[in-house]
């Protein structure tokens, strides 16, 4: 995601996306190594990435190489960005269905739902004043299910979760 961001922001020539992108970037770059070496189970973890790396180069061949015009290359990269965008802003609602049935927020974060928000609301006011659709609408949806989640945290306390039951010796 931030790589497929800064790509955009190097198009447009906006230095804010450009410099967001590429600290995000170079941090999820660190994760990813982080968890490689950590990780008991190296080859997985290693051809998940590898497959990952043939992903995003194929993106880059199809955006730089294939497109010409830079107009509809940005458009491109826009829609793109905004779809990957949405799509991780609604995966936490995956849990959805199982946070309504068991009556708990266990498997949420209240941390990251608020940095969500935060962050959310941040670059849909940015996209708002540059008039860039493709910032706005996608963090929209990132708005939307924080406010959600915290709708969820106020309906289920995560004080009033069921606890355990020890099972019988």
């Amino acid at each position: 995601s931030n790589l497929s961001w800064l790509g955009y922001g190097c198009l447009k020539q906006d230095w804010t996306l450009i410099a967001v992108n590429t600290v995000g970037a170079a941090l999820q770059t660190l994760y990813i190594l982080a968890y490689l070496y950590y990780t008991p189970a190296k080859r997985p973890v290693l051809l998940r990435s590898l497959l990952l790396l043939a992903v995003l180069a194929a993106g880059y061949g199809y955006f730089t190489l294939l497109i010409a015009d830079p107009r509809t290359r940005l458009a491109r990269l826009g829609l793109f960005c905004s779809v990957f965008t949405i799509s991780m802003y609604l995966s936490p609602l995956a849990d959805l269905a199982k946070i309504v049935r068991t009556r708990s927020t266990r498997c949420l974060s209240f941390p990251l739902t608020v940095a969500t928000f935060l962050a959310s609301t941040s670059w849909t006011l940015y996209g708002l004043q540059l008039r860039d659709p493709y910032i706005t609408v996608p963090n929209v949806p990132g708005i939307v299910t924080s406010v959600v989640r915290f709708w969820l945290f106020w309906r289920y306390p995560p004080g009033q979760d069921k606890p355990y039951r020890p099972l019988p010796a």
